[in-house]
């Protein structure tokens, strides 16, 4: 982690290492990766309060700040909607003041619904596709925002965003989620996008979770357990989840990881949350079998299941450079974590 641009009291996490001179100078703009370093920075917080984390939370939110010039959102409700998220629990775990960024993501969340392609938000402004990786967090951080100062439609909003990805995007020969749909001007689907990827599983699973609490229905315990057996069905090898490469595919993985530790911790179903606790624990273990040693600590390869390798320079153009990956395994060791210490 390095100041933004020399300033006291900012910090954020450089986007590749060994770094390069535009890795240092923050220059190529990463805002969704840095939300996920601020949760997985909580989550470590979480496990072992330390008073020079806690600054560093603060530093990196300020340093998120900063570097996006223009407040705190931008044009991609996927991105402002994993800030808000890491927001919250940075919240919870240090005080962080958050009314001020929450209301403005919160608005820009709600004006992204629209009725083309059957409803849902949009992946940015301006923009004809509509996804799973915009909608899940979004429905996500409804569920949670409503308890804390968001509208009190936030959660049929949420309701409204899950129902739309379980009509529209569930492929019904695997039960995994498709990516998105493109829709014409006149709110007609044109195209599904029939790609599978493990970011969109994790994020609808963790809707479903939210909004099985309470739920008398059992819709949403059903769909979250139909999800965790997709992805035990289709998404890993020997019990490990496979990786998308490097870039922002690096994340991927460690985001289903941490959702999948909810569904463990929170499904009233034995099955599906063993299911879960199986995949994260196996693939946390892979991870940590397959790290390299860096000079600074493991390092982690984009396949938990084969071994990582250091990059030589800041020019050798290896995957395990990228901040997303590192992300990655940092979140399946966390999600472990956690179900380690909720079992005793």
């Amino acid at each position: 982690m390095r100041r933004v641009w020399a300033l006291p009291g900012t910090r954020l996490g450089v986007a590749g290492w060994p770094q390069s001179l535009d890795n240092r100078l923050h220059i190529h703009w990463n805002y969704w990766w840095q939300a996920h370093l601020l949760d997985c920075l909580v989550d470590a917080q979480e496990r072992q309060p330390n008073a020079a984390r806690a600054g560093t939370i603060k530093k990196l939110v300020r340093g998120v700040r900063v570097r996006n010039l223009t407040g705190w959102t931008n044009d991609y409700y996927d991105d402002i909607a994993w800030l808000g998220l890491a927001l919250m629990r940075a919240h919870d775990c240090e005080g962080v003041p958050i009314t001020r960024p929450l209301t403005a993501i919160a608005a820009q969340l709600r004006d992204g619904w629209t009725d083309h392609g059957g409803g849902g938000i949009w992946w940015r402004r301006k923009d004809m596709f509509k996804n799973v990786p915009a909608n899940g967090p979004a429905a996500i951080l409804f569920t949670r925002w409503s308890t804390r100062g968001g509208e009190r439609a936030d959660p049929q909003r949420a309701r409204s965003m899950t129902e739309w990805m379980s009509q529209v995007l569930v492929d019904p020969e695997t039960g995994l989620l498709w990516d998105g749909v493109y829709v014409e001007p006149d709110g007609a689907i044109k195209d599904i996008v029939k790609v599978i990827y493990t970011y969109c599983q994790g994020v609808y699973l963790g809707a479903c979770v939210e909004l099985a609490e309470g739920d008398a229905s059992g819709v949403w315990v059903e769909r979250a357990a139909r999800t965790v057996d997709a992805v035990a069905a289709h998404l890993n090898d020997h019990h490990v989840l496979r990786g998308r490469g490097g870039g922002d595919g690096g994340l991927f993985a460690g985001i289903l990881a941490r959702y999948l530790a909810q569904a463990a911790l929170r499904l009233p179903s034995p099955e599906a949350a063993s299911t879960a606790r199986e995949l994260v624990v196996s693939s946390a273990l892979a991870a940590w079998r397959n790290r390299a040693l860096a000079r600074s600590g493991p390092l982690f390869g984009p396949e938990w299941s084969q071994p990582a390798q250091v990059p030589r320079s800041a020019g050798h153009r290896r995957v395990e450079r990228d901040l997303s990956v590192q992300l990655s395994g940092w979140m399946v060791l966390e999600a472990a974590a956690l179900l380690e210490r909720a079992a005793g």
